[in-house]
């Protein structure tokens, strides 16, 4: 169009030093991707000459210089200041003709004549560089209509360059201020305060796992998002199965979407945005159908194999037309470009009382003094080490934050303001952790945990902990023995899948039941039935979202287990069938009408013996959708079952029969193992063999039957050993006759991490694969390792 004005359509990456990296970012996409499906709302950008040509013509650039010499660089004393001053040189400056004259034009071209409403946003000339993303240093202005408005927010813009955070920014990377220029994009308005908005990362921010997908969306417009003043929707998706067209949604969390930003058109607003409450029907619903998260989902595969690296993206819906479209795209600078050589494990060594919990930013734990702070004008109290309590935070906060040793926000997601500065800055952050301001009083001694999965917890007190580093690096796997991991928490799935291993040995589906569900399944499939009103009332409003509450279940439990699936795929994961004792089902939301009393549930109605009687056979059911749902509608055929507590022969056939009447059969392809945990598995292991795909020997009953105690009881525990003889025995006899059978067979347990010879006496026996607790992998590792140096193990099969 001129020297001053490039459109969007005419704009390519290559172009970041004339327009900006955030511009070239939307050109890039608007030329190369519109192709795709991606829709980027239309619009042009001044040029880094306008921009120079603006301060030459006021002859403002050898003042903006001055200044930017006089700056603190020490404590920045005289920060505020400062950055005033040079916002004032630029906003009283005069645009010129020549650029006024090129805004217009461009400005009646893309409404066609009329004045339409549009953005008008900040880009550097050095942004979203992988070195530095500039994100929120500058300002943005939206809604804004006709000639003279526009000219106006373009000048506010210029004049962002210099916001006291934009300053301190450049001083941090080593940008020399006289060389960064300013760009404003105007882009036509998407209705997002009568739709909805979000932002998204083409991997997982806590860990840096690469094949999935974060989206994350409010009501109306995005700042809120940003900001942290709600609480988003998050969804997960699978990169592998995505692409091969499966439904893959591994996660879908509720946010409670408090607050809508919306335009405020009353004549004489003081300001163009306003908060208010979101209406209920919508806090109780996701921003996003399954489809449009799938498309998504797809734009962002789209982005991120176009620009050869993991994205950060920012989205919106309009709300009149239902059209999806992209707002921007920067290269992710926090995890891109490394690897995990290392991890830092911490383990707290005592509990102290739960102050508040929120979500986990990272997987640190730290101490220290409780600052309670309303906004960064309060950072003369802050001390270095201190830990930061406040309502949210936003890109204002930046100068402050660098000192803390953690952040505790009230509200705000995993995308939020205040996360994303934690993983810059490598410290901890609990973000929406309500009631933290009440809560917490300053001054007070905290202990802030993010080392015991999504969910973080601000103890009172410091408490003592543990704090080791693990070098990834210098381990060598077994060659002919496994080591694989037992897992229950789908939240620690990513970050787990960084240490060495062969998948996942055992996945305990009994968490997931009652962290994410909560709910007896029999209490679903039978609601009408429930006695108590107030449990009742408790599932309905668990269950709100669901016509038919049994899908609540299937849902919640495959979501679960496609976390871990698809953070270990394509390995094996053996998930085990639930095996909760009869008292412990009754504790679920609604159990205590479906579970009979009995004096021994260690020995009584468990494990098979459940799945097809009529107590719990349909119960057993929505576990099978569950997991039919996860290998045949996401994809995740890395996923096997197994059995537990099957005494017989006999019963492990009624188990088979009922799981392929509810879909699930090994003809389809899928593996079923079977739980080595009883005297009677070992007896009759052949005849198991000929129904089932491989056993997993479960250590802690098979001692506890052979020796005949019950190793909760304190008053014999200490006759309890698998190390003992019998059990020993038994274990070498199973191991024996599934290789004679030609069958797999594992164990999981934590002897082989804590004995070597244990281990030891497992590989020379030929076990397949030792499964181990997390913290014990390592070990178990070393253990099998030196086990196989001694003595090599018979051959696989």
């Amino acid at each position: 169009m001129s020297r001053f004005i490039i459109d969007f359509a005419a704009i390519r990456l290559s172009d970041v030093g004339v327009v900006g990296g955030k511009n070239a970012s939307l050109g890039e996409m608007t030329v190369a991707l519109t192709d795709k499906g991606i829709r980027v709302p239309p619009g042009f950008a001044t040029t880094a000459e306008a921009f120079w040509t603006f301060l030459d013509v006021n002859g403002i650039r050898s003042s903006l210089a001055a200044l930017m010499q006089q700056l603190d660089r020490n404590s920045f004393s005289n920060l505020a200041e400062t950055g005033a001053a040079a916002r004032k040189l630029i906003l009283r400056a005069v645009l010129p003709e020549e650029l006024k004259i090129a805004i217009t034009e461009a400005y009646r071209q893309l409404g066609k004549g009329g004045a339409l409403p549009v953005a008008v946003r900040s880009s550097a000339t050095a942004e979203d560089m992988p070195e530095a993303s500039f994100a929120g240093q500058h300002e943005s202005y939206l809604n804004i209509c006709g000639e003279e408005a526009v000219l106006q927010a373009v000048q506010r813009c210029f004049a962002s360059l210099y916001t006291d955070r934009a300053i301190k920014y450049r001083e941090d990377k080593g940008f020399e201020h006289s060389k960064i220029a300013l760009s404003a994009g105007i882009q036509l308005m998407v209705q997002t305060n009568k739709g909805c908005s979000g932002v998204g990362f083409t991997l997982e921010p806590e860990s840096g796992f690469r094949d999935v997908i974060l989206l994350s969306g409010i009501w109306g417009l995005g700042e809120n998002i940003v900001q942290g003043k709600v609480m988003p929707d998050e969804f997960y998706l699978f990169k592998p199965t995505l692409k091969a067209g499966k439904e893959a949604i591994l996660q879908k969390k509720l946010g409670d979407k408090a607050w809508t930003l919306c335009l405020d058109d009353t004549p004489g607003a003081a300001e163009p945005v306003m908060n208010k409450p979101t209406a209920e029907q919508d806090r109780r619903r996701y921003v996003l159908t399954d489809p449009e998260i799938l498309t998504l989902g797809r734009w962002a595969l789209e982005i991120e194999e176009h620009y050869r690296c993991p994205m950060d993206i920012e989205w919106a819906k309009d709300g009149v037309t239902g059209e999806l479209f992209l707002l921007q795209a920067r290269p992710e600078t926090v995890h891109a470009g490394k690897t995990v050589q290392t991890q830092w494990q911490y383990v707290l060594k005592e509990k102290g009382p739960v102050l508040v919990k929120g979500e986990a930013i990272g997987e640190k734990l730290t101490t220290g003094t409780a600052r309670l702070l309303a906004s960064p004008q309060e950072a003369g109290r802050l001390q270095e080490g201190d830990i930061v309590v406040t309502t949210n935070t936003s890109p204002d906060w930046d100068p402050v934050l660098k000192k803390v040793a953690a952040i505790i926000t009230d509200s705000g997601g995993r995308t939020s303001h205040a996360a994303i500065v934690a993983r810059e800055l490598g410290v901890p952050a609990i973000v929406g952790a309500t009631g933290a301001t009440t809560v917490i009083r300053d001054g007070m001694p905290v202990t802030v945990s993010c080392c015991e999965g999504k969910t973080g917890y601000v103890y009172a007190g410091v408490l003592s902990y543990e704090q080791k580093e693990v070098s990834l690096s210098d381990i060598t796997m077994p060659e002919s023995t496994e080591a694989a991991l037992i897992i229950s928490d789908p939240d620690q799935a990513f970050r787990l899948s960084f240490l060495p291993n062969d998948g996942v040995g055992l996945l305990r589906m009994e968490f997931i039941i009652t962290h994410a569900i909560g709910i007896h399944p029999m209490a679903l499939v039978h609601f009408d039935q429930l006695k108590d009103e107030r449990e009742k009332a408790a599932i309905e409003a668990l269950t709100g979202l669901y016509a038919d509450k049994k899908h609540f279940f299937i849902e919640k439990l495959s979501q679960g287990i496609a976390t871990i699936a698809a953070a270990f795929y394509p390995k094996d994961v053996i998930v085990r069938m639930s095996d909760f004792k009869t008292n412990e089902y009754a504790q679920l939301l609604g159990g205590k009408d479906f579970e009979p009393l009995e004096e021994n549930p260690m020995l009584g109605f468990r494990g098979a013996s459940r799945y097809y009687n009529p107590l719990y056979r349909e119960g057993f059911g929505l576990e099978c959708a569950a997991v039919r749902r996860v290998r045949e509608d996401m994809g995740l055929t890395n996923v096997k079952v197994m059995i537990p507590f099957c005494r017989t022969v006999a019963e492990g056939k009624k188990v088979l029969s009922v799981m392929a009447a509810y879909g699930l059969s090994r003809a389809d392809g899928l593996e079923v193992y079977v739980m080595a945990e009883i005297p009677s598995n070992v007896l009759e292991a052949e005849a198991f063999a000929e129904i089932f795909d491989g056993f997993s020997i479960g250590s802690n009953d098979l001692t506890q039957l052979t020796l005949g105690l019950d190793r909760d009881s304190a008053l014999v525990a200490d006759l309890f050993s698998e190390e003992d003889p019998a059990p020993k025995k038994m274990i070498a006899m199973m191991i024996q006759a599934a290789r004679k059978a030609g069958v797999r067979i594992g164990l999981c347990g934590q002897a082989p991490s804590d004995f070597p010879d244990f281990a030891a006496f497992l590989v020379k026996e030929g076990i397949n694969s030792i499964s181990f607790n997390p913290d014990a992998l390592i070990r178990g590792i070393a253990n099998i390792c030196q086990a196989e140096k001694v003595g090599a193990a018979p051959p696989a099969f």
